[in-house]
């Protein structure tokens, strides 16, 4: 009883056409579901283009009868070949260029299992033997690869249609068999004459429909199912890249990757480096400027600034008006986080002093940018409530980076750091400036005088 309703799902999702389910997601799903869609059907092409060379090598190799169709004189079979794989190789441009409509599919479901069942069709008048010849054929099993052709799409409806096609292609067939010549239907009861001779079992021919009902209708319900999965994984995949948009890529992927659902509450503790950008006497000049002209630097100024963090390991923390926090080390164990951050704010000085020349930076370029750097232990989580969560790091190491950033004015620096930070960023392989420069400073709402390090100087 408990799979009745699975049942119930799997035909309302059958029943319902795949441009309603399309329109009831969000645009951006339904394109990645219809690229997707697309992609399928090129496959396709090329596996049906594949099946056309298969059968080509297998009719050249074989032995030729000596009669050839009546009539007419020729062979059909390497016509229906030709014509099959012309036919596909138009369906393969039009999936490239274009995609494929529905209704486009459908007639090229037909077209599939109709060339099937012309081809064994002729077999009897290509060897020259009664219509009952070509049940016996082979080459029906290849309506299996037909139908399940038809699941890479992950729809069911089309599985649907190459199964009622290829019932009722061979239910045409045996019925031709068994009505061609009504003076000598050829049926008969006995299995061993079916066997031996050319003689119609009209159970058989009922097992093979059976078959083909049966296997397209479990790999409809299949489909149905997994389609379900589909669209949950592309949601689930958009939703993961609109994520890296709003957090760094290196928390959205914690956030997606995670084992269970982000509990707030959750943190750990680690050794990392946190890292201050700010750009000086930001707020005067913003003032004079129009709103669009200031946002449209500060976006800028991020999509300079992030990837170089990004880059060297880091992640964004949260973008503070003017200002941007990152850490290294935070989101995940790092055993170069001081030297990463280091060679990160080196990086960003040197990218700054490019912005001269460009229009949209050049009135905070160079100098404009303050930098500090700091390390120490620090706690990463997850704080909030139950509808509104955020990931942050707290700890020493931020709030030093914070008031050393402050300081670049006081003590005309670009770049400021810790001498503890140093240290630790040489002992992983950090080479400080030539122009570094070291001082002692009492830090304001630090409460104790700092050995400091002036990484780069006005």
């Amino acid at each position: 009883m408990s799979l009745l309703p699975e049942v119930r799902s799997a035909l309302h999702n059958i029943a319902t056409p795949a441009k309603r389910v399309r329109q009831q997601l969000p645009e951006r799903v339904s394109k990645a579901i219809e690229a997707q869609e697309n992609s399928s059907e090129i496959l396709i092409k090329l596996i049906q283009i594949t099946i056309f060379c298969l059968w080509g090598v297998l009719y050249f190799l074989s032995p030729k009868p000596e009669t050839k169709m009546l009539l007419a004189g020729i062979s059909p079979v390497p016509y229906v070949l030709s014509a099959y794989l012309i036919l596909n190789i138009i369906g393969l441009i039009w999936a490239v260029k274009k995609g494929l409509p529905d209704w486009a599919v459908y007639i090229n479901v037909v077209i599939d299992i109709s060339m099937l069942m012309g081809l064994i069709w002729s077999f009897h008048i290509q060897y020259n033997q009664p219509p009952s010849f070509y049940l016996k054929s082979p080459t029906v099993m290849y309506v299996f690869i037909f139908i399940a052709l038809r699941a890479l799409r992950f729809q069911a409806r089309f599985v649907i249609a190459a199964g009622i096609v290829a019932v009722a292609g061979w239910g045409v067939l045996t019925a031709y068999v068994v009505f061609s010549n009504p003076g000598d239907t050829m049926v008969t009861r006995d299995y061993v004459e079916y066997l031996t001779s050319n003689s119609v079992l009209i159970g058989a021919e009922v097992d093979k429909i059976i078959s083909i009902v049966f296997v397209t209708g479990i790999l409809a319900l299949a489909i149905s199912r997994a389609r379900k999965l589909l669209i949950q994984a592309v949601s689930e995949s958009t939703a993961a890249h609109d994520l890296s948009r709003f957090f760094d890529h290196s928390v959205a992927e914690q956030i997606t990757s995670a084992d269970h659902k982000v509990l707030s509450g959750e943190g750990v503790k680690r050794q990392a480096a946190i890292l201050f950008t700010d750009i000086r006497n930001f707020t005067p000049t913003a003032m004079t400027l129009d709103a669009s002209d200031v946002v449209c630097m500060l976006s800028q100024y991020q999509k300079r600034i992030v990837p170089i963090i990004q880059k060297h390991g880091g992640s964004i923390d949260k973008f503070i008006g003017d200002g941007i926090m990152a850490s290294f080390g935070a989101v995940s164990d790092s055993d170069t986080y001081a030297l990463d951050a280091l060679r990160a704010a080196d990086e960003i000085v040197a990218e700054t002093d490019t912005w001269l020349n460009d229009p949209k930076l050049k009135l905070i370029a160079g100098s404009k940018v303050n930098l500090a750097v700091a390390a120490g232990p620090v706690i990463f989580g997850v704080l909030g409530g139950d509808e509104r969560l955020e990931y942050t790091t707290i700890g020493d190491a931020v709030n030093l980076s914070a008031k050393l950033e402050k300081s670049n004015k006081e003590v005309g620096s670009r770049a400021l750091t810790d001498q503890a930070t140093l240290t630790q960023a040489q002992n992983q392989g950090y080479t400080k400036p030539r122009h570094a420069q070291s001082l002692t400073k009492e830090i304001e709402s630090v409460g104790e005088t700092l050995d400091l390090v002036i990484l780069h100087k006005l």
